[in-house]
């Protein structure tokens, strides 16, 4: 990229930072956008590492700028590289072009062929010699300063983010960080140092937003066992559950910590569990009691790729099939994704209000991209209304556990309540709760549990939507921030667009989707999954209108504005490469290309090539 378009205020930047095990770029990356937020921007980090348990390489991806960042770019403006050991691995998660630049130290060995081959620029600095010249100096520290100078950060930022984190470990090294920092800083090429004034903002992940919303929900008991990418959310949920009364408790594994939550929950306290698909699948048998039992529980599932242990540390949507109909039987229950790491507190704290107050299970749909990652974003808005639980007032005539009511709600009995006895069980009950198999029982029960969801009015948080036009890109979860984008650029290109995310995809609010799809002449269904799994859930539903498609593209990979853009501008017209380029897509993923795989690139892709989405499926 240009020094000048370097300069100044920009209007978004990416960074990213690589390097082997102990190298310190997580640590880099997480400094980095810690001075982001201290010089006012908005920020998004993202990280990448290997499956391995502990060590080996691992990549930070910061992109900053003065309004919300809420996906990576398609290319990255600055490659800083601590070493090239195993760089190969990121090749295709790193994209790079003929305007990025390339931070490396010559003393660290040749830049590989494959980032040359993308065209970037190489800017070459004796980093090491800079923190060997400081006792204790570490050579990612003095990158960090020259990063931060080519992005035109303040020094003083820097400086204090250096401090704040590195302090912690004693005052010399906290001192060597900042002198290295200084050195790399006043090395870097020549730069305009900018600062805005911005209002207060939270650093956060999704991990951490998530159980923030369990908390202003009212969860007082979780119970869980660790997996990866959720167990960052039990980590930061226990000591702040012991700080307002409540409790986590570390299960045996995820049969009995579904099972525990439920019994939590019947003792009347709000309960909760995080795991991520394997674990949502050993769950099933659980869920399905808390349906047939009105049970109210929340499982928040931080996705990954998958099947079976899949890709533990990447990202996909690929949960959602199961999310939906993995119960088996008839057994309505909620759904939800949080469209962003800030609005992971708000979905979160929503889930629990709806659970406690329809008295059923709630899905809440996160992934590795948004549990993992970290913002800097304005304070997360709060869910404005109660729901609180529906308790049960016992007078003189018998208590009817599962009365078939007006709303499908019926008041439920704490243990222990005089007079609230009842029977809660796997089993089909008659209104009193007695276990009963006549079928007159069986409809009336099932009606009860699905109109008790169909019927609840949701409000307008139901989806975020955005812009206006004859193009309509549907979309859920993670897959937000780059489809908004897209819709951006689509619309600055001359082809108006909106956005419209799902936040409570089940049960699914048919009339609403209708209202935000009328007048629309294409619709474009997007997500990170293979099957286009949201795609065949609203068709299922009947939901979307004659010629939707879908564009669907597993993971690893995250979907970026500019591939979304080439998919969409080739349903529109498949003679506009040029337009395509224009509005920001890849230069690599012209309307030709989309017949590609999206799992299978071709042999020669390099760090500048990435595979488009697929076209898949029209109705």
């Amino acid at each position: 990229m240009p020094q000048e378009s370097l300069s100044g205020q920009p209007s978004r930047l990416s960074i990213a930072i690589t390097g082997s095990g102990g190298s310190g770029a997580v640590t880099t990356g997480s400094i980095l956008l810690a001075a982001v937020a201290r010089a006012g921007y908005y920020g998004l980090m993202t990280r990448s590492a290997g499956p391995q348990i502990r060590g080996g390489e691992s990549a930070a991806m910061v992109r900053f700028g003065p309004g919300p960042v809420n996906g990576m770019d398609d290319r990255f403006d600055i490659l800083v590289a601590l070493d090239w050991l195993n760089i190969s691995r990121f090749y295709d998660e790193i994209p790079l072009g003929a305007e990025s630049l390339v931070l490396t130290d010559p003393a660290g060995g040749a830049v590989p062929a494959e980032i040359l081959a993308s065209g970037a620029r190489v800017v070459e600095l004796p980093l090491k010699a800079m923190a060997d010249a400081v006792a204790g100096g570490r050579l990612n520290m003095a990158a960090l300063g020259a990063a931060g100078a080519l992005a035109g950060l303040p020094l003083a930022a820097l400086e204090a983010e250096a401090t704040a984190a590195l302090g912690r470990k004693s005052a010399d090294i906290a001192a060597a960080a900042v002198a290295c920092l200084q050195a790399g800083y006043a090395t870097a090429p020549a730069r305009r140092v900018t600062a805005i004034t911005g209002t207060e903002r939270w650093n956060m992940s999704g991990n951490e937003a998530s159980g923030l919303g369990a908390l202003r929900g009212g969860i007082r008991f979780v119970a869980a066992y660790p997996i990866t990418p959720a167990t960052e959310m039990l980590e930061w949920l226990a000591p702040r559950l012991e700080k307002v009364g409540g409790g986590l408790l570390q299960a045996e594994d995820e049969l009995a910590s579904v099972n525990m939550i439920i019994g939590g929950s019947f003792g009347g306290v709000p309960s909760l569990t995080a795991t991520s698909g394997p674990g949502l699948s050993l769950m099933m048998e659980g869920l399905g009691l808390a349906v047939t039992s009105e049970t109210p529980i929340v499982v928040a599932n931080v996705m990954r790729g998958g099947p079976s242990t899949g890709i533990p540390t990447k990202s996909e949507q690929s949960d959602l099939n199961i999310a939906l109909h993995g119960f088996h039987g008839d057994a309505p229950h909620l759904v939800l994704a949080a469209t962003d790491i800030r609005d992971c507190t708000f979905t979160t704290q929503w889930a629990v209000r709806l659970a406690e107050h329809l008295q059923t299970v709630a899905i809440v749909l996160t992934d590795q991209a948004l549990g993992q990652s970290r913002t800097i974003c304005d304070p997360p808005a709060r869910f404005p209304d109660e729901l609180p639980r529906v308790t049960a007032e016992i007078g003189d005539e018998p208590y009817r556990r599962y009365a078939l009511t007006a709303s499908g709600i019926s008041p439920m009995a704490l243990p222990g309540q005089p007079g609230g006895l009842y029977v809660a069980d796997g089993l089909e009950h008659n209104p009193r709760g007695t276990p009963s198999s006549m079928a007159k029982d069986h409809a009336a029960q099932l009606e009860k549990r699905r109109r008790k969801l169909l019927d609840f009015d949701y409000g307008p948080w139901w989806a975020e939507i955005s812009g206006s036009g004859p193009l309509a890109l549907v979309t859920w979860g993670s897959a937000t921030g780059a489809v908004v984008e897209a819709a951006e650029r689509l619309t600055a290109a001359g082809h108006p667009t909106r956005a419209i995310a799902l936040r409570l995809i089940a049960p699914l609010r048919h009339a609403d989707l209708a209202q935000a799809l009328a007048g629309a002449e294409r619709v474009l269904v997007v997500e990170q999954n293979q099957g286009g799994q949201l795609f065949h859930y609203l068709h299922g539903e009947r939901a979307l209108p004659a010629g939707a498609r879908s564009i669907a593209r597993p993971g690893p990979l995250p979907l970026r504005p500019g591939d979304i853009v080439a998919a969409a501008l080739a349903t529109l017209d498949p003679q506009t490469p040029a337009a395509a380029h224009a509005a920001g897509a890849s230069p690599a993923l012209t309307p030709e290309s989309l017949g590609r795989s999206a799992a299978s690139p071709t042999p020669d892709t390099g760090p500048g090539d990435r595979p488009a989405p697929s076209a898949a499926q029209e109705l």
